[in-house]
């Protein structure tokens, strides 16, 4: 039986709550089971609900979304937050990202591809809405002349270097969006066995989280052409 993905909305507009709620009704492998106005009461409803996706607003009264998603990701590290804003501004992008965000995700999206996003978001994937992808790698191209902003994951430069050739070939599935099976699928390795992969390249970068991965791989030129046509649009 698939399991149904459970949910957590957290805006302070109790009509944008509905609207969503309303949507998620249609979806058979999809429930809501937690509603928050503010980012306190999301740690407190999350702690009550358990959900697997946590739908998270930028801008909120008091606790914002980052800080709240930080705090969250601190609280239950396997829940999944996913940003839904309709800020395009790099910088809260990334600095969404380092608090521990799986995805990064503008409310202008079709019903269909927020659908698409939520699955792939509970798989393990990193959602990112595509023109917010595409500015990513426009801004931190090797050669570009771009530097991170200080909400930017703080790897340490050249960190990458210590990676061995296989470290660097998970970080490209990483980036590609593959979860921990489809990326021992590629390799002929076992799920366990990417999961000390992934372990070792976040303690060698200084990261946190497979989201902070990508936007480092971005960001230090990890990803060849042919990778970056395949990050999540």
């Amino acid at each position: 039986m698939e399991h149904t993905i459970r949910l957590c909305l957290v805006d302070d507009h109790e009509l944008v709550r509905r609207g969503i709620a309303s949507l998620v009704s249609t979806q058979a492998d999809m429930e809501v089971v937690g509603e928050a106005a503010s980012g306190e009461e999301a740690l407190r409803v999350c702690a009550e609900c358990h959900p697997d996706v946590v739908l998270m607003d930028l801008q909120m009264p008091g606790i914002g979304g980052i800080e709240a998603t930080r705090r969250l990701r601190a609280q239950m590290p396997d829940a999944r937050v996913l940003m839904l804003t309709y800020s395009e501004k790099e910088s809260d992008l990334l600095a969404a990202l380092e608090a521990g965000a799986q995805g990064y995700l503008l409310k202008d999206l079709n019903a269909e591809l927020f659908f698409s996003f939520i699955r792939r978001a509970f798989k393990g994937e990193i959602p990112i809405s595509g023109s917010l992808t595409a500015q990513l790698m426009r801004g931190f191209r090797p050669g570009s002349g771009s530097s991170a902003p200080a909400a930017a994951p703080s790897a340490s430069s050249g960190g990458h270097r210590r990676l061995t050739d296989r470290e660097l070939e998970v970080v490209r599935l990483v980036s590609r969006g593959a979860t921990n099976e489809d990326i021992g699928l590629e390799l002929h390795i076992s799920s366990n066995t990417v999961k000390n992969h992934l372990r070792n390249i976040l303690a060698k970068l200084g990261l946190r989280n497979r989201a902070q991965a990508v936007t480092y791989a971005i960001q230090h030129g990890l990803l060849p052409d042919e990778d970056e046509v395949h990050l999540r649009r």
